[in-house]
């Protein structure tokens, strides 16, 4: 499809970004298309070009680094000796006096609600919604569903009773841990009735209530026969559904057919790292998604079991107080918009020097706008703000741009100054070790902090390309830095008052079958002191969102205060292996896992613009991959490339072995084209050897240039 533009002012704009902008984005607000784009037209001209020379200050620094290692390289690493260096060539900076954040009007979801974080493909109408309404998820459900479960496989699509079973023993387990009854264990109730503004738990008509009353909150239906009922602890909410003639209440002597979980508290639309929006068409579909939600209008038909089903946005929940008052609960996730970074330009506007236009600028003015319909009717942000999550930022400089940069949305939106609020990525390692002074530029807008292991790694060996060669992949978990960059971001958030004001989060579980383990493991993202962290699917939400009623974040984050807070000399260790003696054998598998991970990506990118996504590892186990995933992957065979670990024959060879493996794992899917045997006219295949072999010249080491160009080109 080519592109048809537009005239406005000095901007070549394409029309389909035109259109959308006059006839759906401003429509019904009173922002004009004309004030607009002459708000917009001068805020890029003014802004562009510092965005382009931060950029260059980017490429200015690695160099610099690159030529201290291979001087250094020779004689033993010297620590201090690098921070020095760093010091002096502007990367590190110094640090100031203490403060303490300033972000007004902030969402008790953000502030004084822990939970599960939701991320999803902004460009999927569907999963949009899904994760929207993800905020009560079915605990039955997400057990009989999961591992988390464990029962023999009937192989069988009909209800197991015996399974069954199992899920309600462990939800009555959860409710006696939580809400436990005096006397009495939540497995041998017979009804639960409203009595004198409390909760009553009957057995063989003898009365009992919870040891904790004040966690009752409310009920649905009549007080002898109620139809739900409404518990609260450390602030979520826990819903009992009462239904005798419900399948699922058949096993029930209470009648309880469901519990509901307050599961995603917020989600963020993600219109960078889980999307492959190249172009006009592509970004408006993103944009057009998002200015749904934002009105509460979106909607999409599907089809389930041969029925023809509409998802829209779920209401808000009503209940009876305890009080006997009206009780309303928002029904939906807190959704929070994740904004490109400063690196990526698109062909959607074109500057009047010829440059593409800088996205990130793009973003900021578009999804801010589409905000102007819920400030309106604060159906969102209850508080009216604007949440924009802000990725890949180097350093305070960078961020002190994005300030900037929303300050002067502001103005063209006639918004009050820090309406717009900024979530901080903490995944680039400019950032990671300046990160107190980076939060001094948005102390008036930070509402967040968000670890991201996988990035943040991807930049590590980027900027110690010339180090040496870098541990294996599996080694990355357990090495000093990782917990020194983990620590400091919880550390330098709470110095910062972040507790009971922001979000201090953490990232991804990246294996969405593998639900056990999650249950096993991300509790220890609330021991390091997360008020929320990442899962990647609604059922994932729902059981996460147990451990928040088990870890009492604000108490644990007062512990946290107390510890040892993470050294800089940790944080600036660099993870080169010492004295590798590894065999041939253990670097062809190290490089054939990252091959296939890479393939199974970067095929499904660009040849079906189909972002983040499942993808079946070398063991069949399915991972959640994405860029970020990508770049460490590329530039981990990049770095054992450089120090001559391997060489480009034998990357080669195991990435054509590999690309007919990822073809086999996609060879139901209609839609799939395959890599090989015809390697050289695959522009997928091409694409992810690309990242590899010119790895080391990416700046920063993103994937996103390589992977947009090659998107284009299987476009057009």
């Amino acid at each position: 499809m080519i592109d048809e533009f537009i005239k406005i002012n000095t901007l070549s704009v394409s029309k389909v970004l035109a259109d959308f902008v006059s006839k759906e984005l401003l429509s019904n607000t009173k922002l004009s298309a004309d004030n607009f784009w002459n708000g917009f037209e001068k805020t890029v001209n003014e802004l562009a070009p510092r965005n382009k020379e931060l950029l260059e200050i980017r490429e200015t620094l690695q160099k610099e680094i690159d030529l201290w290692h291979k001087k250094n390289r020779s004689k033993e690493f010297n620590l201090e000796e690098y921070q020095n260096f760093l010091k002096k060539i502007g990367y590190l900076k110094e640090q100031g006096s203490d403060f303490k954040i300033e972000t007004k009007n902030i969402d008790q979801e953000i502030s004084s609600i822990a939970g599960p974080q939701l991320v999803v493909p902004i460009m999927n109408a569907r999963y949009s919604l899904n994760a929207a309404n993800a905020r009560w998820m079915s605990l039955y459900d997400s057990l009989y569903g999961t591992d988390v479960i464990e029962s023999e496989e009937s192989g069988s699509e009909k209800y197991d009773p015996l399974r069954g079973q199992e899920v309600i023993k462990y939800a009555r387990e959860f409710l006696n841990k939580y809400f436990e009854i005096e006397g009495i264990n939540w497995r041998d109730i017979n009804k639960l009735v409203v009595e004198n503004s409390n909760l009553i738990i009957l057995k063989d008509n003898k009365k009992y209530k919870l040891k904790n009353s004040s966690k009752f909150v409310g009920h649905r239906g009549e007080v002898e026969n109620p139809s739900a009922i409404i518990l609260k602890n450390n602030n979520l909410h826990v819903e009992i559904i009462i239904n005798p003639k419900a399948f699922s209440a058949a096993q029930d002597p209470a009648g309880i057919s469901d519990i509901i979980i307050e599961s995603a508290i917020s989600t963020i639309c993600d219109h960078e790292d889980s999307v492959a929006a190249v172009d006009a068409e592509d970004k408006v579909a993103c944009y057009r998604n998002w200015l749904g939600l934002m009105k509460g209008n979106l909607s999409t038909l599907f089809e389930k079991n041969g029925k023809k089903l509409e998802r829209k946005l779920n209401p808000d929940r009503s209940y009876i107080s305890k009080d006997g008052t009206g009780l309303k609960l928002h029904g939906r996730s807190l959704l929070l918009v994740r904004n490109v970074g400063h690196l990526m330009t698109n062909p959607a506007i074109i500057l009047g020097d010829g440059s593409e236009v800088p996205e990130g600028i793009l973003d900021a003015f578009i999804t801010s706008a589409a905000c102007l319909h819920d400030l309106a009717k604060k159906g969102n942000s209850r508080t009216g703000s604007i949440y924009i999550v802000k990725p890949k930022m180097h350093g305070p400089d960078e961020t002190e741009f994005t300030n900037l940069l929303f300050s002067k949305v502001e103005e063209v939106l006639g918004l009050e100054k820090y309406t717009i609020k900024c979530g901080i990525m903490d995944e680039e390692r400019r950032t990671s070790v300046n990160l107190k002074e980076c939060i001094r530029t948005l102390k008036n807008r930070v509402f967040f902090i968000n670890t991201g292991f996988l990035d943040r790694t991807g930049d590590e060996m980027h900027t110690s390309m010339e180090a040496g060669p870098m541990i294996k992949k599996g080694d990355m978990k357990q090495s000093k830095w990782i917990a020194a960059y983990e620590n400091n971001n919880v550390d330098v958030g709470l110095n910062c008052g972040f507790s009971g004001v922001a979000q201090i989060g953490k990232g991804m579980w990246a294996m969405p079958d593998k639900m056990k383990d999650m249950m096993e493991q991300k509790i220890g993202h609330l021991n390091a002191g997360a008020n929320c962290a990442w899962v990647p699917s609604p059922t994932a939400a729902a059981l996460h969102a147990l451990h928040y009623h088990e870890v009492d974040i604000f108490k644990k984050q007062d512990e946290i205060k107390k510890r040892e807070k993470a050294k800089l000399s940790d944080l600036l260790t660099i993870p080169v292996a010492e004295r590798p003696n590894w065999s041939v054998e253990e670097i062809n598998s190290e490089i054939s896992n990252s091959a296939q991970t890479i393939l199974g990506y970067v095929v499904r990118w660009v040849d079906q613009g189909i972002g983040c996504s499942k993808v079946p590892d070398i063991n069949n186990v399915g991972l959640m991959e994405d860029r970020a995933t990508l770049r460490i992957s590329s530039q981990h065979i990049a770095n054992w490339l450089h120090h001559g670990y391997c060489s480009n024959r034998q990357v080669l060879e195991i990435m054509k072995k590999m690309a007919k493996i990822v073809d086999e794992q996609n060879k139901d899917d209609k839609n799939y084209q395959t890599m090989s045997p015809n390697y050289d006219k695959s522009i997928a295949f091409k694409a992810a050897c690309e990242l590899i072999f010119h790895g080391k010249s990416q700046p920063s080491g993103y994937t996103e240039p390589l992977l947009h160009l090659n998107r284009l080109i299987k476009k057009s």
